[in-house]
């Protein structure tokens, strides 16, 4: 995992498995690797895998078993509630940047959808 040095790393590994999460890359109720497998696959400290975690079991993504490790939280809810506030997240960046390039709210859309159009073309 390549990291940026403005974030701290334990933030960027948690919103790592966030993503995994809503993408379904890590399944509702699935079991996550060990801190220590996290640890080597995303190739940072124990500890700071130990705190991405916890912070998540704090917000009830993870749910600890003891002597079976973490898994993902079956609440189907909590995860949408997870996408929508990352999808929140990133638009407000986005938003927030191209306010700052003077454009207005119809313009940003227009932009967006022009960007949108673009890309299908480019894709098709």
């Amino acid at each position: 995992m390549d990291f940026d040095d403005k974030v701290p790393i334990y933030y960027q590994i948690k919103n790592h498995l966030y993503h995994q999460i809503v993408t379904g890359t890590l399944v509702p109720g699935a079991k996550l690797p060990s801190v220590r497998q996290l640890a080597v696959d995303v190739t940072a400290n124990v500890n700071t895998v130990q705190r991405a975690l916890s912070e998540m079991t704090d917000e009830k993504m993870i749910i600890p078993q003891r002597g079976k490790g973490n898994f993902v939280t079956d609440d189907v809810l909590s995860i949408k509630k997870l996408k929508d506030k990352l999808i929140n997240e990133q638009l407000s960046l986005s938003y927030q940047e191209l306010h700052d390039l003077n454009l207005t709210d119809d313009q940003i859309l227009d932009e967006f959808e022009k960007y949108i159009k673009n890309r299908s073309e480019i894709h098709e």
